[in-house]
């Protein structure tokens, strides 16, 4: 829950097009694309839970493979915000309403269909997985809402403060510097713990 907040507080492209939607559109328009973006995540969450624990129960030695990507894979990220500009931009489209269920569908289809979010659940998961005795499939399952529940809860904040949050980033200059240190030390920190877990 902890690292999954962090994430989701750090600023990405998901959480950014949550407040832009929501400067635009206004605040249930949101949360409504948060409800799409969240709904996406089961899509990938399920194909990781079966694809994976397959590869769990026929080759331990593929399985500490995952992990070490999933430690590189946070290092890169952490690379990748490093060399990123330390400005957060805000860029709404003007005049361009939309429909609730056009900002959930728009939501889900962005998450379901960006890989990124599938490479980012394999190399973030399988470090968390809890249990001996229960399957890995639903340990998957478990992860996989627990990291719905708190980013849905925090994106859903960010919908309801998104005009305050706006006006503290455009006022705040040195806000982008501060969160892109943020999600330096969130990124390393994930990688670090999951080279040093034990599952």
């Amino acid at each position: 829950m902890f690292a999954t907040a962090a994430l989701a507080i750090s600023p990405g492209p998901d959480n950014i097009f949550v407040l832009v939607q929501s400067i635009t559109n206004g605040k249930k328009y949101g949360i409504a694309t948060v409800a799409g973006l969240m709904t996406g995540c089961l899509v990938h969450a399920t194909l990781l839970a079966f694809g994976v624990s397959a590869i769990i129960k026929q080759h331990d030695y593929l399985f500490f493979g995952i992990k070490l990507f999933g430690a590189v894979y946070m290092f890169y990220l952490a690379y990748m915000v490093f060399r990123s500009p330390d400005e957060l931009e805000l860029s709404g489209e003007s005049g361009n309403k939309k429909t609730l269920s056009g900002l959930f569908k728009q939501g889900f289809i962005m998450n379901v269909l960006n890989p990124k979010v599938g490479i980012f659940f394999l190399a973030f998961f399988p470090g968390f997985l809890f249990s001996d005795s229960i399957s890995t499939v639903v340990q998957f399952y478990v992860l996989a809402f627990i990291f719905m529940g708190v980013s849905f809860v925090i994106f859903s904040g960010i919908a309801v403060l998104s005009g305050s949050i706006s006006d503290y980033i455009t006022k705040n200059k040195n806000l982008g510097k501060v969160l892109k240190w943020l999600q330096i030390i969130v990124f390393t920190g994930i990688g670090i713990y999951l080279l040093i877990s034990d599952n």
